[in-house]
């Protein structure tokens, strides 16, 4: 199963409903690829969803 290992997203599950109503189960699963990251100043291999992989050039929020 699709699962990103920095923040912890995984699949959800529900029905495409066609135009008659007719539901079929279905599976929504996060967009994970395997990137080299910098995890607390080492390089390394994780498998991380592609949001998390945009948020890393992302300056921190500061409260």
């Amino acid at each position: 199963m699709a699962s990103c290992q920095i923040c912890g997203k995984v699949g959800g599950s529900g029905h495409n409903v066609s135009h008659s109503k007719r539901r079929t189960n279905t599976r929504w699963l996060p967009n994970v690829q395997r990137a080299t990251m910098v995890v607390n100043g080492q390089r390394v291999r994780v498998k991380a969803c592609t949001r998390c992989i945009r948020s890393q050039y992302k300056p921190s929020r500061v409260r």
